[in-house]
């Protein structure tokens, strides 16, 4: 099955640190207490949501005052739905591949399999400085990761694993049990930078980006899919966005406004010079952030860039042509994130399931009469 063929996924950003998902004072229905982030979950698996994704967070700011550890977030989330899978991110550094790997094969075995891992290379130094731990300049944090990926890889699929490598080093070591997920759990990892974009083309299963235009999104598709078929390897996509849907555009339009309007300008500005120790700090000064304005950074990811803000109709459009540039998943985030998944689900997938059988059918009779 192409690419094309298969139905695009959805998955939501797991509030599991306080404040929302937007550095702003308006009033957001979103709790980051496990009881309403139980419901959240068994509310998104109902709802034709297959991922969810836990933020990691060692240091309180940005609105995020309060932040649960991701790894037993997510089993705990995990403990309470069936279908959904729960990606924990998790930054080499605090983590040493040997307990991520460890911890990770322990919650697929608990769960039936349906535990994946967001490799963070890191963006916030403060946080890293807070800790003690060490800080390396920007490409020098995707050298970390590979190595990061490729130990947890060969630790979950080798016997008797050997590595010697700048960061991390094995000797003979042999997990047991090894994870249900064949051939192993899956990997996620972020970024916008060349850099981000070669270590996924080499060693990621998918590629987290941020919110972006159609136009920008297609130029790293295209870039990431070169690279990794130059490496016989294969990358799926997944891009941020924050998703606005209200029976009108006015309405839509009014709840960005309101948002950006009811910023809280320091914190923002706070988040923005914490930023560029990431996007703007790759060579090429192109990563996450690297071009973003003030109002972008209100929300975290660059969501509101994606513009999937409107009617349904309008989004499940948006969401297609994204598909069509090669898109294979959407990271969403909701002002009110309960009801907004539950409106998306009854409201937004099924056009969008809609518009991609009509474009198969399209496809079909255009390969008939060719």
């Amino acid at each position: 099955m192409t690419q094309l063929q298969q139905p695009i996924k959805f998955a939501y950003w797991v509030p599991n640190v306080s404040g929302g998902l937007v550095v702003s004072n308006i009033e957001q229905r979103t709790d980051w207490s496990y009881d309403y982030n139980v419901r959240l979950a068994q509310a998104a698996e109902n709802n034709g949501f297959e991922y969810a994704l836990t933020q990691i967070r060692f240091t309180a700011g940005y609105g995020a005052e309060n932040q649960h550890e991701s790894v037993s977030f997510s089993h705990a989330l995990l403990a309470k739905t069936e279908k959904l899978k729960v990606i924990a991110a998790i930054l080499p550094g605090p983590w040493k591949p040997a307990l991520a790997a460890k911890q990770l094969a322990t919650i697929d075995y608990l769960t039936q399999g349906r535990i994946a891992i967001n490799v963070v290379s890191g963006w916030f130094r403060g946080e890293f400085d807070a800790i003690g731990e060490e800080w390396p300049e920007h490409d020098e944090r995707y050298v970390r990761s590979e190595e990061f990926i490729r130990t947890l890889k060969g630790i979950w699929t080798t016997d008797n694993y050997s590595f010697d490598g700048k960061y991390y080093q094995f000797q003979n070591y042999t997990l047991k049990p090894k994870p249900l997920q064949k051939p192993h759990i899956e990997v996620f990892q972020g970024g916008s930078s060349r850099a981000a974009r070669d270590m996924a083309s080499r060693v990621s299963d998918w590629y987290f980006t941020n919110g972006n235009t159609v136009e920008e999104i297609q130029k790293q598709v295209e870039d990431i899919r070169a690279k990794a078929k130059a490496n016989n390897h294969q990358v799926k996509i997944g891009v941020n966005a924050f998703i606005i849907a209200r029976d009108t555009e006015e309405e839509a339009k009014a709840v960005l406004q309101e948002i950006i309007d009811k910023a809280n300008t320091e914190a923002v500005n706070a988040f923005g010079d914490a930023t560029r120790e990431a996007g703007a700090a790759s060579p090429e000064q192109e990563g996450n952030w690297a071009k973003s304005t003030f109002e972008d950074l209100v929300q975290y990811n660059d969501g509101f860039k994606t513009n999937l803000i409107g009617t349904p109709q309008q989004i499940a459009e948006r969401i297609v042509a994204l598909k069509n540039v090669g898109v294979d998943l959407i990271l969403s985030g909701f002002l009110h994130f309960i009801e907004e998944v539950e409106y998306f689900g009854e409201k937004v997938l099924p056009l969008v399931r809609q518009l991609e059988l009509q474009q198969e059918k399209e496809v079909e009779i255009q390969a008939k009469s060719a």
